[in-house]
This record gives C-alpha cells, sequence and structure tokens, in this order.
C-alpha cells in the first residue's frame, strides 16, 4: 500500500527582504527537497523557489493554481498526488498560507482525508504585527478585510472599537495596498480621539515601519501610508 505524501505548510517572503533573515535555514531545506506545490499565483510562487534555491530546474517543478474558494472536485484534484504519496508545499502570496490567504479549505479536506499537515515556521503578518504593536497581545481578533462602501466601513469600525473597549481586546484587519490611506482616513475619522491605533506597514522589508499612538495624535501627525502593504491594529481604553 503507497503511504501517503505530507501537506506542507510554507510561509513566503512578504516583501523584499533576504531570503535568510525570513525563512530559518532547515525550513528552506524542507521546501528544496518538495516537487510539488500549490499556489494562489504559480508566477510568484515560481520567483519565490528561484530564491529559495530549488534544486530542480522551475520548469520541472509541478505547481497548481490554488483558487480563491476552490469546490470539493477542484481540491480533490489538488490533493490527489499527495494522497498518492507525494509531499506538497502550499505557497502563499506573501505571509503564512490559510492565514488570510486562500488555503483553509485544502487544509480542511487533508484533515479529513487523514494526511499528515505541517506548518513551517516562517513570515506571519499579523503576529508580527501583534508582536510589534504594543497593543493587548493576550487577547486579540482578526477580521481581514473590511467594507469598502463609506457609510458600511464607519460602522463596522465603531462596532470593532466597542468590542475592543467591551472585551478589552486588540482588533486586527488588512486593506489592499492602494486603499490604505482610505482606510486610515476612515479610521481617524470614526475612532475615538484616545483609542491607540497601530499601523504595520512593508513588514520583515527594508522599509518596515510600525507605530503605535492614538487616534488624536494620528489626527496631527497627517501620516500618509502610500500604496504600501499595511495591518491595522485598534485597541479603546475601557470607559471608567
Amino acid at each position: 500500500m503507497t503511504r501517503a505524501g505530507t501537506l506542507y505548510l510554507i510561509p513566503t517572503l512578504l516583501g523584499d527582504g533576504a531570503v535568510d533573515a525570513a525563512i530559518p535555514t532547515a525550513v528552506q531545506e524542507q521546501i528544496r527537497a518538495i516537487g510539488y506545490f500549490i499556489a494562489e499565483e504559480p508566477k510568484s510562487a515560481r520567483a519565490f523557489l528561484k530564491a529559495i534555491g530549488h534544486p530542480l530546474p522551475l520548469a520541472r517543478v509541478r505547481i497548481d493554481r490554488l483558487e480563491a474558494t476552490p469546490d470539493e472536485t477542484r481540491i480533490a484534484q489538488l490533493l490527489e498526488p499527495v494522497l498518492g504519496g507525494s509531499d506538497a508545499g502550499v505557497l502563499a502570496e506573501a505571509g503564512a498560507p490559510a492565514v488570510a490567504d486562500p488555503g483553509a479549505l485544502l487544509v480542511r479536506a487533508a484533515h479529513r482525508s487523514g494526511l499528515r499537515v505541517a506548518p513551517l515556521v516562517g513570515p506571519s503578518a499579523i503576529l508580527l504585527a501583534v508582536m510589534s504593536s504594543g497593543l493587548e497581545g493576550q487577547r486579540f481578533a482578526f477580521h481581514g478585510y473590511l467594507p469598502v462602501a463609506e457609510p458600511e466601513l464607519r460602522v463596522r469600525l465603531q462596532g470593532l472599537e466597542a468590542d475592543s473597549r467591551r472585551e478589552r481586546r486588540t482588533e486586527v484587519f488588512i486593506e489592499t495596498p492602494y486603499r490604505s490611506d482610505r482606510l486610515l482616513r476612515a479610521i481617524l475619522g470614526a475612532c475615538a480621539p484616545d483609542t491607540l491605533l497601530s499601523l504595520a506597514v512593508d513588514l520583515a522589508s527594508p522599509a518596515e515601519r510600525i507605530s503605535t499612538a492614538t487616534v488624536a495624535d494620528w489626527r496631527t501627525s497627517r501620516s500618509v501610508i502610500g500604496k504600501r502593504p499595511a495591518v491595522f491594529l485598534l485597541l479603546a481604553p475601557a470607559r471608567r
């Protein structure tokens, strides 16, 4: 009977940082031993494998595309080689796979099939942002992307602020880089002056910038993020 392979979850670089600074040596060695990969975007996956120094010619490395919401048939196709004995690596577009990134449905199906799922060590923008914010690290919630439309966005932000105040919890969310400044303006317009806001911009890259201050201080600083990837974190103080 053929022994099933392992589904490895592989974090990739967050920005333009050096591979050796972000990906441990042992993880790099494991990636080089895999010949089948599942990725959101095969082109960027090949660039990452080239940076890692994968020993096979990239044309010979099998990379299958992972859609944002794959159906059961597609998931079965992606896992078929693993059930047949091949190891597979799930590559995120940036950071950790299956966290603010497609992959969770694939991982769940792997568990249902009795496959070994092995997460590898590497950068996670969410955890790096929480670690560096100085906000509540014992209790935090990640909400992904917030509504784009202005009225719904304001209501959502005020709801998160109320949740943070009630639960003493850091609220974490992200936005598409070209809308980062729009989201920052919405936060400064919707939230109370004493609410703490942390911005973690261009994490794990030479341009990294991490700042935490009250909404009131952010308003006076007139900061601009630009079209850069950012993680937003809110912590509202308890009312006396």
